[in-house]
């Protein structure tokens, strides 16, 4: 994480004169949660503060919109609950969009795209295709949309659900699981680390339209106007070229 942990320091400048707006004068407070074990996009750094792709993201569109933001660290599984308690007013997560989740929370339009794939022996696997992996144990960070696939799509292997991304990369670095599903921008991270450097992406990235490839920051259902908000301070730094810096910050291409 070293080269994400200075890019996030270089950040400091373009943030601050990313808007022409003085926060200083701003009225409004918006609480933002995001889950602190998602790195790169959220991570929490060696001082204990939240960091990362999301966090950025969200104290840009924080400018902005001219609000003052305080960020929060809930574990996934307490994520979209949180949000419906009133506990924050939005959540800056890489939160995917399903059906279910809409029923509850309001979607912004999307701020990065990806896809899915597994990982692991490639020398071992080369077929990620679920009639290829019968019997084998894949390992999955549980209320995820790729944990629900898995449970769907690959009946015939055995699902292995973790509490969050790194627990789930644990089984695999454990060697209690085969195979890892997951983001293919987030299992980048992972295979670069000197652990995970062993492994590779297996077969092709996964296609279905049940695992849909953008990440979106939702409010609580009815709270429509945030979003609105939201979506045009989105559109603005995409504009002003905010969004391409902290985009460059963390990867060596655009996920947008």
């Amino acid at each position: 994480m070293g080269e994400q942990m200075i890019g996030r320091f270089a950040l400091a400048a373009v943030l601050f004169f990313a808007g022409s707006i003085d926060l200083a004068t701003a009225n409004e407070k918006l609480r933002v949660a995001t889950e602190g074990a998602y790195p790169p996009f959220n991570f929490q750094d060696a001082s204990g503060q939240l960091a990362g792709f999301d966090v950025d993201i969200a104290k840009a569109l924080c400018q902005q919109m001219a609000v003052d933001c305080t960020f929060v660290a809930v574990p996934w599984t307490e994520i979209v609950q949180g949000l419906s308690d009133d506990k924050y007013d939005m959540i800056v997560a890489s939160m995917a969009f399903t059906e279910e989740r809409a029923q509850k929370m309001e979607f912004s339009a999307p701020y990065y795209r990806s896809h899915s794939v597994l990982v692991g022996d490639a020398e071992k696997f080369q077929d990620s295709a679920p009639a290829a992996l019968s019997g084998v144990r894949i390992a999955a960070a549980q209320d995820t949309i790729q944990a629900e696939y898995l449970q769907k799509a690959y009946g015939a292997s055995k699902a292995l659900l973790a509490k969050d991304q790194p627990g789930a990369q644990r089984l695999l670095l454990d060697n209690q699981a085969d195979l890892l599903i997951g983001d293919a921008i987030e299992l980048l991270s992972f295979l670069q680390t000197t652990e995970g450097a062993r492994f590779g992406y297996v077969g092709d990235p996964i296609s279905s339209e049940f695992l849909q490839s953008s990440a979106h920051i939702t409010a609580k259902k009815g709270n429509s106007a945030l979003i609105q908000k939201v979506n045009a301070a989105l559109r603005q730094i995409k504009l002003n070229g905010v969004y391409d810096r902290i985009n460059d910050a963390y990867f060596p291409f655009s996920i947008y």
